[in-house]
């Protein structure tokens, strides 16, 4: 598939690109609320376990062997799973383990950075003056948003592990949504490729292999507890933090990502990405009883103000 180095960004576009940064922030705040109650890597493989359950009913004709299937074409999706369903949540579960979510945010904010670097190394896209433009734009917008519009608060940030995991994992989306828009010819059925849910649900076939894989690992790490402690807290918390994130930042959210991506390009979809720390923000403002304050307000639109520079046609 060919992407215009400039493509023109409808409204339907921006909406596709804007719902997964908005769950995608739910999911950050959500996964901070379950540190103790469920390891992380662990919260990763149960949250694609329901979505695998919930896309079964309607994609399970891909297990089929033989031509239709995905099976032909396992090398792809194990690609794909790998780096979609069995790393990068699975490392921004581990970051915010040792992480605060400020940095977190921050870090994994770098993502049109790395957009912009795979794409020239990988695929020989040129970077553009605009999209250089764009991606310091939107990254002043979150530098912002994170510091509260108080520049000694940014240079008072500390780097601690957790920072280097979501360094890695933004590293590993940069490279999935690439792989996503520039698939190397003949390695993507287009049979599967037309139907979303058939297309998510292998990915999640073979991440589930990853993912599960890395669990055990996990499980095989964990310190020792007490005689009747439990790793995992089973209750109505958990069940309702798996609800969202199996349905909103895994299901819904990669559907519109996929769609969004293919559509607009992983560079111009790299700066939407950039609005998911921004929502976290307000969301924490809300579950702080704290009003909007005017740095949100800056930051927005120098987010924004770099989406509408990198998709501009010079």
């Amino acid at each position: 598939m060919s992407l215009n180095t400039h493509p023109r960004l409808t409204a339907s576009t921006a909406a596709l690109l804007v719902i997964p940064p908005l769950l995608w922030a739910g999911n950050a705040v959500v996964g901070r609320m379950m540190q103790g109650v469920v390891p992380p890597i662990t919260l990763n493989f149960l949250r694609w376990v329901l979505a695998f359950a919930l896309l079964l009913p309607v994609a399970a004709w891909v297990l089929r062997t033989g031509p239709d299937g995905m099976w032909p074409h396992w090398r792809r999706f194990a690609l794909l799973g790998l780096l979609g369903v069995g790393s990068y949540n699975a490392l921004q579960y581990l970051a915010l383990k040792t992480s605060t979510p400020v940095n977190v945010t921050l870090v994994a904010a770098s993502m049109p950075v790395w957009m912009l670097l795979l794409g020239r190394l990988l695929y020989g896209v040129p970077i553009s003056r605009r999209a250089a433009l764009g991606a310091a734009l939107s990254l002043g917008g979150v530098a912002v948003v994170l510091s509260h519009g108080q520049l000694d608060h940014l240079l008072a940030m500390r780097l601690v592990p957790g920072d280097g995991w979501i360094l890695l994992a933004s590293l590993l989306w940069a490279w999935y949504s690439w792989l996503l828009a520039r698939p190397r010819p003949g390695t993507e059925p287009a049979h599967i490729k037309a139907d979303w849910a058939a297309f998510l649900f292998a990915q999640i076939v073979m991440g589930l292999l990853w993912s599960g894989l890395f669990a055990s690992a996990e499980w095989l790490v964990l310190p020792p507890l007490p005689e009747g402690a439990h790793h995992i807290q089973w209750g109505w918390p958990l069940a309702a933090a798996l609800a969202y994130v199996a349905i909103g930042p895994s299901v819904v959210a990669y559907r519109c990502w996929g769609a969004g991506v293919s559509r607009a390009g992983p560079t111009m979809a790299g700066f939407f990405n950039n609005l998911t720390p921004l929502f976290a923000a307000l969301m924490s403002a809300v579950l702080l009883g704290e009003p909007p304050r005017l740095y949100h307000a800056v930051g927005f639109v120098l987010i924004v103000g770099g989406i509408l520079v990198s998709s501009s046609r010079p």
